[in-house]
């Protein structure tokens, strides 16, 4: 499998492409990493260096692999953070790129937009590019609980509100959509839940919640779910897999403590989870 993947890059820490690329490359995928920033850390520290790139420089990168003529070669385009709303059109025309060259290459969008008692925190106009611009064009779309309300314009309080919004994200075009952490009134106070829709069924699987900080998860979990989802093409394995191997290695980061996950040190986890999650048919 070869991955484009668009997102941000921290030399210090695990988040965007340095949360994505290395579970893929670890379960045998070839990554083509293309960043929107290079930071130092990610901006949960309260303070970084490094800078968002221009919308040009990142094209240029795009353009640069389009010239070796590899783009029918791609399996897949995954985007996640922006660092500003014009680095929208470069994703898409990155999508638009490799479709033309492979029209069996899938597009999963990760919208990250904000999250539950932070709210939205990116830059304007990024939050209405997800919406009306880049789910439409998505063949799977992975937003958090905070995130598929916000997308949808719905109240998410119970597994029917959940399934309603996912239906309803549905309809705008993606095939697939994952909700990376959902948390309804049937969800207990020491678990999580995650979501995932296809071909009109969903499926549910839940987790032990983990006393952790690490940031990442869902940038971690979009990747993994992508790459699984592309071999079997199946919501429901690639759910159970990603999810297993992903809470393997938040496992091991609470138990050492870490403020950053563990993605190297507990890298087995993404081949051999220690702990087997199924998913649910709800």
């Amino acid at each position: 499998m070869n991955i484009l993947s668009l997102q941000s890059w921290v030399a210090y820490g695990h988040v965007g492409n340095a949360a994505a690329m290395f579970p893929l490359q670890r379960l045998g995928a070839e990554v083509w990493a293309v960043n929107t920033v290079q930071f130092s850390n990610h901006a949960g520290y309260g303070a970084w260096g490094g800078r968002v790139l221009a919308a040009e420089e990142v094209a240029d990168v795009v353009a640069g692999i389009a010239a070796r003529g590899v783009l029918g070669q791609c399996d897949a385009v995954l985007s996640g953070y922006l660092g500003d709303a014009a680095m929208g059109g470069v994703v898409l025309d990155a999508v638009a790129r490799v479709k033309a060259a492979n029209p069996r290459a899938v597009y999963c969008c990760d919208p990250v937009i904000g999250d539950t008692g932070r709210g939205v925190y990116v830059r304007e106009g990024v939050a209405a590019f997800f919406a009306e611009r880049a789910v439409p064009r998505a063949d799977i779309v992975t937003p958090n609980h905070f995130e598929l309300e916000h997308l949808t314009g719905r109240h998410v309080v119970t597994l029917a509100d959940a399934k309603a919004a996912v239906a309803a994200l549905q309809e705008r075009g993606p095939r697939c959509v994952l909700v990376t952490s959902l948390r309804t009134e049937a969800t207990p106070a020491d678990a999580i839940d995650l979501l995932a829709a296809a071909d009109g069924g969903f499926f549910l699987l839940r987790t032990p919640l983990l006393d952790l900080a690490a940031k990442g998860t869902g940038d971690a979990i979009a990747a993994l779910f992508l790459l699984h989802w592309l071999r079997a093409r199946d919501a429901a394995s690639a759910l159970a897999a990603s999810a297993s191997a992903l809470f393997g290695v938040l496992r091991r980061t609470a138990e050492a403590g870490a403020p950053e996950m563990l993605l190297i040190a507990a890298q087995e986890e993404l081949v051999t989870p220690s702990r087997n999650f199924a998913a649910q048919a709800v």
